[in-house]
């Protein structure tokens, strides 16, 4: 079985406190970048002698075994219900550490990948409640349609959203953000508006609107992620910022945009929603 696990954009991002658990509870929303993709290829191989064997290519993925989040998820159910063995292997496409949420795409496509082989073991809800122990952005993947994510980003409410008609383009200049230090920075706090108002206003809006609460201590430390978002503006965006805690940083456009030679060494990708 391939299976196609995609890129994911947050469109606004409010920090709105921290738990007593170490986690902080957010409000965003998650928007699926389908467009964007890794090529993940899953078989039942009888003649494996470990339970689940993985390969690699592509973007190289800097963890451990144990910290693969395709194979966590393979042991996940394996705890439930015993699994042939099976072999894995990953062609990685999305940026890493990016804030894309290539790496729990990646987990919760296998987990619906490695369900479906096994013959349909688990519920969607037993699904995303794996999910969630993969990654807190894991479990927006198995709906992988826009929502509004609370709490830690697990408790998810369909939103309509139609970007249907503008090109987004993804900038990423290879800074890696550690998502927990981005957090120790922030100064968590609800917006006085929702964001689903703030979503509903026209896009032309949002520039003043609808932020990320990352960005104030992301682009102080990374002063060239914060010189892309105000490039995207520069050539036309009508909305920019940075997804999730970086250091992608997309532009939303009426026109498709042209890459010039200050963007150009980095990865980009535009795409026609």
């Amino acid at each position: 079985m391939i299976v196609y696990p995609n890129a994911k954009i947050n469109i606004g991002l409010n920090i709105v406190e921290r738990r007593n658990d170490g986690y902080h509870n957010i409000s965003t929303l998650f928007y699926p970048v389908k467009e964007l993709k890794d090529i993940l290829e899953i078989t039942i191989d009888d003649s494996l002698q470990e339970p689940i064997t993985f390969t690699q290519t592509g973007i190289q993925i800097d963890c451990a075994p144990e910290n693969n989040l395709c194979i966590k998820a393979y042991n996940l159910i394996n705890n439930i219900q015993p699994l042939p063995t099976m072999r894995m292997h990953l062609h990685k496409l999305i940026p890493t550490g990016a804030g894309l949420g290539g790496g729990s795409a990646d987990g919760a496509f296998a987990l619906k990948a490695i369900n479906e082989l096994a013959g349909n073991l688990i519920d969607t809800k037993q699904l995303m409640n794996l999910a969630l122990e993969l990654g807190s952005d894991c479990p927006f993947f198995i709906q992988n349609t826009p929502c509004i994510g609370r709490g830690r980003g697990e408790i998810l409410e369909p939103f309509e959203l139609s970007l249907n008609g503008y090109y987004i383009l993804l900038i990423n200049p290879g800074i890696h953000i550690n998502t927990g230090k981005a957090y120790a920075q922030s100064t968590p706090k609800p917006w006085e508006t929702n964001i689903e108002t703030l979503l509903k206003t026209d896009i032309a809006n949002w520039p003043s609107n609808v932020k990320n609460d990352f960005e104030r201590a992301v682009f102080s430390q990374h002063p060239t992620i914060s010189s892309i978002k105000k490039w995207m503006y520069e050539q036309g965006a009508t909305y920019a910022a940075m997804s999730g805690s970086g250091s992608t940083v997309y532009g939303i456009f009426k026109k498709i945009p042209v890459i010039d030679n200050r963007m150009s060494n980095y990865f980009y990708k535009v795409v026609l929603l």
